[in-house]
């Protein structure tokens, strides 16, 4: 079975394509589980909501161990495809990838759930509302290791430029766990109603499945296969994971590190707010799914072509990311400022939380083509082995425009301005990203007698009196 597609011939805005349309479905899937978790939680009721909005930032900060893992994965891979390096060597790779993660993971899960309660409490969980988020916390950890475990396996199949493996086992992932949700959660037959515990469970059963399907699928198609002598440049390969794979974990970790940092400033208006803020987040990473994609997308396409000395068509297919991030979020921002209402009451099922809600999505989503942007870009550095520039880009945006304006918004203008801080941020970090391209070689921007981005800030440094 032909598990690879060549990403260095033919049409760049094909090869981006069909890695990235495939994801589209994957990612929808992924997202729809949380989705599912909050409208089911929300008729559980309003402390149940209010839980799993607290919860939910941190869970997905957990996650970029696994997203970074990939993008390790993806980068190494890639560009060993690239090179032409020989089959044993990548099935080394993957197996090397694999046991990374695991071991990661088991820490990591571990850690969390004895640091949990201190954690919901500083971020401003009182009594019923963290009780219900710690009872959720114990099958999530549980389930961690098989989810990096798939998320790893399945960047393998993506830098071959066959990203329908990765996004069927995601779908059929997603599909099993919304469908337990509901048994779980309101019960059925001999099984009792068990709420935000429940959710948890449901996730569990349905990572457990997924890991067992895509490993038997990787060992049939021997895209896993231990004949490969896999004690073979362990260390070598370990490293090269690390190198990409851990500040693009960090990097993917801090946006929802500053998600938590915001919700606590939300939490001092209320649980409803809170319960608001955390649904309107859920549909917005929801809605910008066509961007998730083209960020996975991007990685297997930069990373064969620039391992295979093809470095025109890489930039090529970022402009093609950058271009439609502008459009697509332009286009969203403008359906939002009419649904805002319907889609905040469907999300809440609760008059006060869907007011905070709407709010949310008519203000935010001005800054989403920023977003997409970033995202685009810092995955693009990460497959051009270039992660450290996409993890300070990130935390600028977190540490330096994020965080410190939805603080201070929270004191001058309240909720709304936690909101117009989002939107600052978002479109102040496009500047920023279009610098790091271009500096790594992943953009060739500006006219005859025009600054670029990056000549204008290495002009300023270079001036006289500049230190």
């Amino acid at each position: 079975m032909n598990t690879e597609r060549d990403l260095t011939k033919g049409s760049v805005a094909l090869a981006l394509f069909w890695v990235s349309a495939p994801m589209t479905l994957g990612i929808l899937g992924t997202l729809a589980v949380g989705l599912s978790d909050s409208l089911f939680l929300a008729r559980v009721g309003k402390i149940e909501l209010a839980a799993i909005g607290f919860v939910y930032p941190v869970i997905v900060a957990l996650m970029s161990l696994s997203i970074g893992l990939s993008a390790g994965t993806n980068t190494v891979v890639s560009n060993a495809i690239g090179r032409g390096d020989d089959a044993a060597s990548r099935r080394r790779l993957t197996i090397h990838a694999i046991g990374l993660g695991v071991v990661l993971s088991l820490l990591v899960s571990g850690l969390f759930f004895w640091a949990a309660p201190a954690l919901f409490t500083a971020m401003g969980a009182k009594e019923a509302v963290l009780k219900a988020a710690l009872s959720y916390i114990p099958y999530w950890c549980l389930s961690f290791p098989f989810i990096v475990a798939v998320m790893v396996l399945s960047a393998v199949f993506r830098a071959a430029g066959n990203s329908t493996v990765a996004a069927t086992t995601m779908v059929l992932q997603a599909a099993l766990n919304i469908a337990l949700n509901p048994i779980f959660i309101f019960g059925l037959g001999p099984v009792p109603e068990l709420g935000m515990t429940g959710a948890g469970l449901a996730t569990l059963i349905a990572r457990i499945v997924s890991f067992i399907g895509l490993f038997f699928f990787a060992w049939k198609t021997r895209i896993l296969d231990f004949r490969c002598a896999p004690w073979t440049d362990l260390l070598p390969s370990t490293k090269n994971l690390a190198r990409v794979g851990v500040p693009a974990s960090l990097s993917n970790a801090i946006n929802p590190v500053g998600m938590a940092l915001v919700t606590a400033a939300v939490a001092t208006i209320g649980d409803a707010a809170v319960a608001g803020f955390g649904a309107a987040g859920r549909v917005q990473s929801f809605v910008l799914v066509p961007l998730l994609a083209l960020s996975s997308g991007i990685g297997p396409v930069v990373g064969q072509n620039w391992g295979a000395k093809k470095q025109d068509r890489a930039r090529h297919a970022l402009r093609i990311c950058f271009v439609s991030s502008v459009i697509f979020g332009l286009a969203l921002a403008t359906l939002f400022h009419v649904l805002a209402d319907p889609v905040a009451r469907f999300v809440t099922n609760s008059d006060e939380p869907a007011v905070y809600a709407a709010s949310y999505l008519r203000i935010v989503s001005w800054g989403f083509l920023g977003y997409g942007i970033l995202i685009t870009a810092t995955a693009a550095m990460n497959a051009r082995d270039k992660a450290k520039w996409s993890m300070w880009l990130s935390a600028g945006r977190i540490a330096l425009l994020y965080t410190p304006f939805a603080w201070l918004g929270v004191l001058v203008a309240g909720y709304t301005g936690i909101l117009v801080g989002s939107v600052v941020a978002n479109l102040a970090v496009i500047w920023a990203a279009l610098v790091a391209c271009q500096s790594v070689g992943l953009l060739k921007i500006g006219w005859k007698g025009v600054a670029t981005p990056a000549s204008w800030l290495q002009s300023k440094l270079n001036a006289p009196g500049s230190g």
